[in-house]
């Protein structure tokens, strides 16, 4: 509703009384706007599974082979039209991890080059480099299936239509200076988060971060299918359950997807990796811990180590909801919300719907009846 920040809830919800005259009703007003249909309607678990299949899951077979070679044939494309040598690309986004559907995809791009003589020389040349290609994709033979979006300060954005505009893919195009390396040893890697920490430059952190792309993926990536089908799901939910931004709700900052993924790993991690589940049960476990979010402390120790300085320092930093990134023990990917009560209130009412109504939890499940 406002600029303000605030150390604690409390401290937030005092100032919503006092200063904005906010209640209870007008806060679950605006947060809360359950599309028509929408699946929290389903009163099976066989409904809710029919939907992924049918409406979220990509079309398999000979459309999604015919995708995948456009989406590898434009950005070759990007790579030949980029005005610098490229020394390594690689790839990201929804549609690379495998969480994309039948509605949205996006894939990320980051083209690292030589011609960077460091990061200071990469932020300082950017605007132009972007610019130089912006122009070159507008005039190439793909120009008619591509509309430019608006750029930022590190990337060229656009989507890009598939063939006889069956569905588009949002690209994110994002040029680098080179500075972990495919294969990094132990060491570089942890003088690399230590920079990163040591970085208060918000412009230098972001391009920092674009080297840890490629562990980000691989982290979704291994993920088995179900799981994949639970993220659709749960970011289908964030799609279809909270109010449309509004004058009063405009500085709302909902949590972003890559949050929302790694939430879910979490959960099926702790109902201990089933194969196959009940995507009612995964989406029940999920609302749930969503409503206890001022106890969240999720943490992965795969690209760094419990006795790392950088994470230490962190650790000691940390405020609720805290999900640290796998990739990077500098960020926590919660902290850029700024609604969580909202996303508590929503998730709340959610579980009151016909889909999870009188619906108890089952192996491998149980943890969630403490909840």
């Amino acid at each position: 509703m406002c600029r303000r920040q605030f150390g604690t809830i409390h401290s937030r919800e005092h100032h919503e009384e006092q200063d904005h005259h906010f209640t209870a009703s007008k806060k679950a007003q605006m947060s809360t706007g359950f599309s028509p249909g929408n699946i929290l309607e389903y009163r099976t678990p066989q409904e809710l599974q029919a939907f992924v299949q049918e409406k979220l899951r990509p079309i398999s077979g000979p459309v999604s082979l015919a995708c995948a070679v456009e989406i590898e044939a434009i950005i070759s494309v990007i790579k030949e039209y980029f005005p610098l040598p490229v020394a390594r690309l690689i790839k990201g986004g929804s549609y690379i991890k495998g969480t994309d559907t039948q509605v949205w995809s996006d894939v990320d791009i980051v083209l690292f080059s030589e011609a960077f003589e460091n990061l200071e020389d990469c932020k300082k040349k950017l605007p132009e480099v972007i610019d130089d290609l912006g122009k070159r994709l507008k005039k190439s033979s793909w120009a008619s299936r591509i509309t430019m979006k608006k750029r930022t300060q590190f990337s060229l954005r656009f989507n890009f239509k598939r063939y006889k505009n069956l569905h588009s893919h949002s690209f994110d195009i994002m040029p680098c200076y080179e500075m972990l390396g495919p294969a990094p040893s132990t060491g570089l890697k942890w003088s690399f988060y230590h920079n990163l920490y040591l970085c208060h430059d918000t412009d230098k952190i972001q391009l920092y971060t674009m080297s840890l792309l490629p562990y980000q993926v691989e982290f979704i990536k291994e993920c088995t299918v179900q799981v994949k089908d639970l993220i659709r799901l749960v970011k289908y939910w964030f799609r279809t359950s909270f109010a449309m931004p509004t004058e009063q709700n405009r500085f709302r900052r909902l949590p972003s997807c890559y949050a929302v993924e790694l939430i879910t790993v979490y959960i099926w991690q702790l109902a201990g990796k089933p194969i196959f589940f009940s995507l009612v049960q995964g989406m029940r476990a999920i609302l749930k811990l969503l409503v206890r979010y001022s106890e969240i402390c999720i943490i992965w120790y795969k690209h760094y180590s419990p006795h790392c300085t950088t994470f230490k320092k962190v650790l000691k930093k940390q405020t609720r909801p805290f999900v640290l990134d796998p990739a990077n023990p500098t960020f926590n990917v919660c902290e850029n919300s700024n609604a969580w009560d909202e996303v508590a209130h929503v998730a709340r009412r959610s579980l009151l719907k016909p889909l999870f109504n009188g619906v108890p939890a089952k192996e491998p499940w149980l943890f969630t009846n403490s909840w």
